[in-house]
């Protein structure tokens, strides 16, 4: 983490997640490692973006960072002050004023009984924040800010397209002028169609306001373009931090290498680098790496011990890997040395054993 204290909006420090889920019997909890040892610090107007698989802990991450979800251990020290150790009223205003989120479905982020009006105003009476009149002309103002006409003041969330209902939920998370927003897979819910208006939106806003962004996506492509810096989350851990310009051909890790190749391109296409076996369960993460059961570079040093950080070359750019991809090392090599790895470890075991050949694909 380049970036200081003194600068941070917020930081992160060994946060842990750990939730408690019934497992068959009546008395049964499992463990579910959510979020495991996360360090992560978010400078003003900086663009992070966060990428991974399907239950990695992208949306953990997120709801720690805004003070949604409390971490079982670890840190969150947001505008100095350790998160957790302030006063209900307190957290509650540091975190309502200074901070943003933007969830995933707006039909379900917004109360559909409520106008667009007093969804607006809402975070303003909450927070108390200028008299009646001031507030009225807040709620012009972060309409014509997110592009919505003033007509719609008086319709209920039911009555909205869905971009529009994207663009109140915008709305209401810039309505106390946060430093920092989050961002929760803002466009999966939408239609294609939109789902550009949308990002240029999150874009020119971010450069309008000076905001900091935290965008969480499966869209690594866009997260990529959007980004300053890309966070790469495996099975609750963060395994590879890296400047965007170096994520797509210069990425160490080699999940990293994995994600990026599943997505296609029309000017140099390569095959996915093929992944064996499922995503592990978070309730029994393997040792050592938690990669290594789908890694095609694992050996048994990446099962007896997790791999520390490890600075690559460029600034800012580090990765949890005993055996990192090389610098320099194309794409397209990796694709050949995995199924070269692949084929050789289905030979040496017996049909039975060998589990079944997986690519990461890009979700629809």
């Amino acid at each position: 983490m380049s970036t200081s204290s003194a600068e941070a909006l917020v930081r992160l420090s060994d946060a842990h997640v750990v939730h408690k889920a019934r497992s068959g019997g009546v008395f049964t909890r499992d463990r579910v490692y959510a979020l495991t040892g996360a360090d992560l610090a978010v400078a003003p107007g900086e663009t992070i973006g966060v990428v991974g698989e399907s239950g990695c802990g992208k949306s953990t991450l997120a709801k720690v960072l805004v003070g949604v979800e409390r971490p079982t251990s670890g840190t969150v020290v947001f505008g100095g002050r350790d998160l957790w150790s302030l006063s209900p009223d307190e957290r509650r205003t540091a975190v309502g004023s200074g901070t943003g989120m933007i969830f995933q479905d707006p039909s379900t982020a917004l109360n559909r009984r409520l106008p667009v009006r007093r969804i607006l105003r809402d975070p303003l009476d909450v927070h108390r924040r200028g008299s009646a009149a001031e507030r009225a002309d807040r709620v012009r103002e972060l309409m014509s800010l997110v592009g919505l006409p003033r007509a719609l003041a008086d319709a209920l969330p039911g009555q909205l397209s869905g971009g529009q209902r994207q663009r109140v939920a915008i709305a209401r998370a810039l309505a106390l002028d946060p430093g920092l927003v989050v961002a929760d897979e803002p466009t999966s819910a939408l239609d294609v169609s939109v789902r550009a208006q949308i990002l240029n939106l999150l874009l020119d806003l971010k450069e309008r306001l000076g905001l900091a962004l935290v965008f969480v996506s499966h869209d690594i492509q866009t997260v990529r373009r959007m980004s300053d810096r890309v966070i790469t989350m495996y099975l609750g851990r963060i395994v590879e931090e890296s400047p965007a310009g170096e994520v797509t051909d210069r990425s160490r890790h080699p999940y990293t290498r994995a994600l990026f190749s599943a997505t296609p391109s029309l000017l140099d296409p390569v095959e996915p680098i093929p992944l064996t076996g499922p995503v592990p369960s978070a309730t029994r993460p393997p040792s050592g790496c938690p990669f290594r059961t789908r890694c095609w570079r694992a050996d048994e040093e990446c099962a007896t011990r997790m791999p520390e950080f490890t600075a690559a070359s460029a600034p800012g750019h580090r990765f949890r890997c005993h055996h990192p991809v090389e610098e320099g090392r194309s794409t397209r090599a990796l694709v050949a040395q995995a199924e070269s790895a692949t084929e050789s470890a289905a030979g040496a075991a017996a049909p039975a054993d060998v589990p079944p050949q997986q690519h990461i694909r890009e979700p629809s």
